[in-house]
């Protein structure tokens, strides 16, 4: 499960990993209205969270790393709605892994400077959907699914070509 933190709109995405393959089971956005109170929002970012967790039963949550530009202040409150993410997962025991912006879209796109609307295309495209994600907040947890997905993939490979060949030893 990929998330995408934010304190309005937190992206979602689950991604399912199979025999090489990449699949899409689910993704959108919890809207968490900005006229509300931020524990209010908070609040309700970690119930539907929480929800959506005990739901899809994921093996893993990758979520988008701080990216700290010139506004502190969204930046402390992308980190609130990263810290309920996390415990949510935590409350399910189900471990988290973190990803840079740049980690994410090299590994969707082949660049890590690709623009907002490539990052959607390509979703789309390694996922098979018939139309690219509509919302960026979801395409960027679905493109942060996917680079965990491919990272995971990675380490079971090496750790498969460690093991010594069956009978020898």
């Amino acid at each position: 499960m990929g998330i995408d933190p934010g304190v309005a709109n937190t992206g979602f995405g689950v991604v399912r990993v199979a025999g090489g393959q990449m699949s899409a089971v689910d993704g959108g956005v919890i809207e968490a209205p900005p006229d509300r109170p931020i524990e209010t929002r908070l609040a309700r970012i970690h119930s539907e969270l929480e929800k959506l967790i005990a739901w899809h039963e994921p093996a893993a949550v990758a979520l988008e790393d701080l990216y700290f530009g010139r506004n502190a202040r969204s930046a402390i409150a992308v980190g609130q709605a990263r810290g309920v993410a996390m415990l949510a997962a935590a409350q399910r025991r189900v471990p988290c892994f973190d990803y840079t912006p740049q980690a994410v879209k090299l590994a969707v796109c082949g660049s890590g400077s690709a623009a907002k609307r490539q990052v959607q295309q390509m979703v789309g495209t390694l996922l098979g959907l018939p139309h690219p994600p509509q919302s960026d907040h979801a395409a960027d947890a679905l493109a942060v699914a996917i680079c965990h997905g491919g990272q995971a993939r990675h380490a079971r490979a090496v750790a498969a070509s460690e093991r010594p060949p069956v009978g020898v030893g």
